[in-house]
């Protein structure tokens, strides 16, 4: 396969979770060292926490910035408080403070991820073209849809698809066809998932220079094997176009994820033998520590 120079970024939801030590993490490991760690084996992270509770410190954003490599990416998510509380409206002063807070962060700062809510359709897409018409062009952007009007490929999706376009914003993809593929039964952890992911279409398209997914995976790992197959012909296509995806795994408390994403890399890293996907040790540190005794 002749590449381009697209590359792939890939990681987790998070790299703060004490569930992982003892599996991904050494087990007496301090979260304090966590993204350091986390770096060493994947290239970008979701950052949900701030959709939650809005732009760190600035000593944190330094701490950060010091921790991570160069070519790591943090794709921070747009706090709720502008997207689902005031619904992008009168949010100009409280989103330019935080893409200012986060700016800091220079080449680590990955594309900025707006998650709109539900019921967030054609009757305000003029709020999110405002949002679009005046984000700074030095940093990335992505929105993600939840609105089943902008699943249905009518007007209104195609309309959505072609201001994204407009203004290079990547459509983020929500991959929940492993996450629904059987009922929960009495895998509680399964329920919880079930319930707070949207069960919307997948609708594989790349608006911009950096397609990103979120794959929402099963308790099952055959069936989140079955659900990734078609991705490592999108992901290799979209790279050869010159074009660098994100992917992001999660499970269903993510207690798996680590594992999960490790397996479905090694899948990638055989169609993309001239990509650094893998680190050159394909252990988990905790898998490291655990071998010298």
């Amino acid at each position: 396969m002749n590449l381009s120079d697209g590359a792939l970024f890939t990681g987790l939801p998070m790299w703060a979770n004490p569930d992982w030590r003892g599996t991904f993490y050494p087990s007496h490991m301090s979260m304090r060292d966590s993204l350091s760690e986390y770096a060493g084996w994947f290239s970008a992270v979701e950052g949900n926490t701030t959709f939650y509770s809005g732009a760190p410190s600035v000593n944190t954003i330094r701490l950060w910035r010091d921790a991570a490599p160069a070519h790591f990416k943090f794709c921070f998510k747009l706090p709720s408080a502008f997207t689902h509380d005031a619904r992008l409206t009168n949010v100009d002063d409280g989103i330019d403070e935080f893409i200012d807070r986060i700016a800091p962060l220079e080449e680590r700062l990955g594309p900025v991820m707006v998650q709109l809510p539900r019921n967030f359709g054609e009757a305000e897409m003029d709020r999110l073209h405002h949002l679009l018409d005046r984000w700074p062009s030095h940093i990335g952007c992505s929105v993600e849809p939840r609105d089943p009007i902008l699943f249905a490929k009518g007007a209104v999706e195609k309309n959505f698809n072609r201001l994204l376009i407009t203004y290079n914003t990547d459509r983020v993809m929500l991959d929940t066809r492993a996450l629904f593929s059987t009922p929960a039964n009495n895998d509680s952890g399964l329920s919880v998932a079930q319930s707070e992911k949207p069960r919307r279409p997948l609708h594989v398209i790349s608006t911009g220079l950096h397609p990103i997914i979120r794959f929402i995976g099963h308790s099952d790992m055959a069936i989140n094997h079955q659900c990734f197959t078609p991705w490592i012909e999108q992901l290799c296509l979209w790279i050869t176009q010159g074009k660098s995806p994100f992917l992001f795994v999660h499970t269903p408390d993510n207690r798996h994820a680590p594992t999960l994403a490790r397996a479905l890399l090694q899948r990638l890293a055989e169609h993309l033998p001239n990509h650094s996907i893998l680190p050159d040790n394909t252990e988990f540190p905790a898998e490291r520590q655990h071998s010298l005794f």
